[in-house]
């Protein structure tokens, strides 16, 4: 039997693995981000106000989001380590793995789509501008329909991972930005459904990414054989169990981070329409750059898992660690663009000669130069909590965010804000210092877990010597 690579060679392996699986990955999450950010460029030309009452109701959506999500990347780290593991009857296993992961995702989405549909109300009572709180109701009566055929594309795009075939998902997410796109446009300007017509438009193209990707699942010959939808009324309650087990932690964990920018989107409403606007341009772009590292993490969670299923503990290590140096070198590259092109990043958004359009392009502008301070963190605590997965650690991560986001960043970020007067800035600020906290805390625990995991190989070395 050939010896394992070690060294160079090892990580020039896991390199291409690593890159093959996570490029497509990344480029899906891109492609998902880019409908988002179509809805604020068509929505920002049409107005100020238009586009931060979508900003307000985007916020509570994606933070809704969070919980079919981290059903999806449970169901991706089991199926990967089923994967690793194969054996006997492991198709049929897959298979109830991803109905499985379908059935938490729409089990945990049942409480978020109520709160939803009151989004009006909720935003009343922390405060929000009347006009922009009805208007943002308007938004998400329409936008939360998307939510079960986007779990259902989480869930088959975190198969495709775990099977090392990310094309289709990519592919699928492509077209959905064109459809987006034109949809959008048409609904807003031409037919004049403004913030219902945006609503509407996502929800048509995330139905179309759904059935999309079961078509093309169902003509590919390998894939097809899983027979995904085959029995889907008889759920495993064991997988469930397991899914939910490791999925609540992780939709906890998404929560805190997802929460903790919408509650400043929220604190930014107290400010007025400008600063919402405002951090609506930054988080859109910061949100951009994250989609890599994201794509990143979600690989790292398929390889790791995989090979820790597989029994190759030096393996799972260097696949996380690569991950982290991946995301960690492509973030530094972004802080310099956000950093060195704020300005004219910003203008992109809000282009229009309005003085309120005017003055929320200087605020954000100040905005992104933060975000691009926070890049590497935020690269940092993804890939490592994308490791974490792959070895069925999503607890930890859930207390990291706890404390980093909503301990120590929101509390810091309101005090800058509005005790020490600095304003919006001053929340980017808060939202920063937490983002390098959990990412630090992650490393860590990344760190000692993967002694733990390694420490049997070596124990065994010892002994063989």
């Amino acid at each position: 039997m050939d010896a394992p690579l070690t060294g160079w060679p090892a990580l020039r392996v896991e390199l291409r693995a690593m890159f093959a699986l996570a490029w497509p990955l990344a480029l899906t999450n891109l492609s998902q981000h880019a409908m988002a950010m179509t809805d604020a460029i068509i929505l920002g030309r049409r107005s100020t106000e238009a586009l931060a009452a979508a900003t307000l109701g985007a916020n509570l959506y994606w933070a809704v989001m969070a919980l079919p999500l981290g059903a999806a990347f449970a169901a991706a780290a089991i199926l990967a380590r089923l994967r690793g593991a194969a054996g006997r009857g492991w198709v049929g296993r897959m298979r109830r793995g991803v109905q499985a992961g379908f059935a938490a995702a729409l089990l945990v989405l049942a409480p978020g789509a109520v709160l939803l549909w009151q989004a009006e109300a909720l935003l009343l009572a922390t405060g929000q501008e009347p006009a922009l709180a009805a208007a943002a109701g308007i938004y998400l009566r329409w936008m939360l329909w998307s939510l079960i055929p986007f779990a259902g594309f989480l869930v088959l795009r975190g198969f495709l991972a775990a099977m090392a075939r990310p094309g289709p998902g990519l592919a699928v997410a492509v077209a959905a930005i064109l459809l987006n796109a034109v949809l959008c446009w048409a609904l807003v300007f031409p037919a004049g459904l403004d913030l219902a017509g945006a609503g509407l438009a996502t929800l048509l193209a995330n139905l179309a990414m759904l059935v999309g990707l079961l078509g093309l699942i169902g003509r590919d010959r390998r894939l097809r054989r899983f027979r995904l939808l085959g029995r889907w009324w008889r759920i495993d309650a064991a997988m469930l169990a397991e899914t939910c087990r490791l999925g609540l932690p992780i939709s906890g964990a998404l929560l805190l981070e997802i929460g903790v920018f919408a509650a400043a989107a929220l604190a930014m409403g107290m400010f007025g329409a400008v600063a919402v606007a405002a951090h609506a341009v930054a988080l859109q772009l910061s949100g951009l750059t994250f989609m890599v590292p994201l794509g990143i993490a979600q690989a790292a969670t398929a390889r790791v898992g995989f090979l820790s299923g597989a029994g190759d503990a030096a393996g799972a290590v260097r696949a996380g660690w690569l991950a982290i140096g991946l995301a960690g070198a492509f973030m530094l590259g972004m802080a310099a663009i956000l950093v060195g092109f704020a300005p004219a990043l910003a203008a992109g958004f809000l282009g229009a000669a309005e003085p309120e359009a005017v003055a929320a392009r200087g605020l954000a502008a100040g905005l992104l130069t933060l975000a691009g301070v926070y890049q590497v963190a935020d690269g940092l605590q993804a890939a490592a909590a994308g490791a974490l997965r792959g070895l069925r650690d999503t607890r930890m991560p859930l207390l990291v965010g706890l404390f980093g986001y909503w301990c120590l960043g929101m509390p810091i970020g309101l005090g800058l804000a509005h005790w020490i007067e600095f304003g919006p800035r001053g929340l980017w600020m808060g939202l920063a210092a937490g983002l390098a906290v959990v990412a630090g805390l992650l490393l860590w625990r990344w760190q000692a877990l993967a002694g733990r995991t390694l420490a049997p190989a070596r124990r065994l070395g010892a002994s063989g010597a």
